[in-house]
């Protein structure tokens, strides 16, 4: 599967009675029925560490490219209308500031690893806190209630996977929590925040911006109102994006199928 396409659902399965491996690239299952596939033995992998240094560069990336606002600074810069550079035209600091990542499994936490060498503080959610040394490697400070660290943040990273639990975790009363100076940055998935909060919070600047690889649908609609705003950069989830890791990320589905049908232990096989 690449872009969650086919979809697997029981009418491939019927047709495909001699499946053994569904090999998904990537890390979100999201997509996928487990226990559909389950019943019919069918074994499920994905390609969840390869993807997680990539996808944290961009979250850094578009965290940088919305404190500087370097999409608007690229329009007026090529713009046949600029006859001059506003003195005023002012982003803010991220070095310094501090960074709230939701979720810090393999990707959270090499988001940490970068922000770390920006001087910036480090709160972090997570269903289980980590260890004493890895919060200490990269000065992270653990928040039991997600609460707290949307109060505190000049920064909300998203890298959580999206489950029943997850989904909209991000809504209006979080977004009210959120410091108005704030900016929100999602490279988990879409469904993760609750769209149409996101839009009537940056309209109405209860939060500064947003900086969105992951959107539903995927791409949005011409007409969709977060296509119209200035405080918004959305890429087209391009997290783990690079040849190099696309390339691998090919290789392990490969390497995952021919050990499924030879009848050896699937790597990456999810349970």
């Amino acid at each position: 599967m690449w872009y969650h396409k086919p979809a697997i659902n029981e009418e491939l399965l019927q047709s495909l009675p001699n499946l053994k491996v569904v090999a998904s690239s990537g890390v979100g299952i999201d997509h996928l029925d487990l226990k559909l596939l389950s019943s019919y033995g069918v074994k499920v992998c994905n390609t969840p560490f390869i993807v997680s240094t990539d996808t944290a560069d961009l979250g850094m990336a578009l965290m940088l490219a919305s404190a500087r606002r370097l999409v608007e600074g690229h329009e007026m810069a090529v713009s046949p209308d600029t006859e001059y550079f506003l003195a005023d035209w002012l982003g803010v600091e991220v070095s310094g500031a501090t960074l709230g990542i939701v979720g810090m499994g393999a990707i959270g936490y090499k988001v940490a690893e970068r922000a770390k060498a920006f001087e910036m503080k480090i709160l972090y959610h997570n269903r289980n806190q980590r260890k004493k040394e890895e919060e200490s490697a990269v000065g992270a400070v653990y928040c039991k209630k997600i609460d707290d660290l949307l109060q505190q943040s000049d920064f909300v990273l998203l890298a959580v996977h999206l489950t029943p639990q997850t989904c909209k975790l991000i809504g209006k009363r979080e977004l009210e929590l959120m410091k108005p100076t704030a900016t929100l940055i999602n490279i988990s998935r879409g469904l993760v925040v609750d769209q149409d909060a996101l839009v009537e919070a940056l309209q109405n600047k209860v939060i500064k911006a947003a900086a969105l690889d992951v959107t539903y649908p995927e791409p949005l609609p011409r007409d969709h109102p977060l296509l119209k705003l200035k405080n918004v950069i959305i890429t087209p989830h391009i997290g783990s994006a690079t040849k190099k890791t696309r390339w691998v990320m090919m290789e392990e589905m490969v390497e995952s199928i021919e050990a499924g049908l030879a009848g050896l232990p699937v790597p990456r096989e999810v349970l």
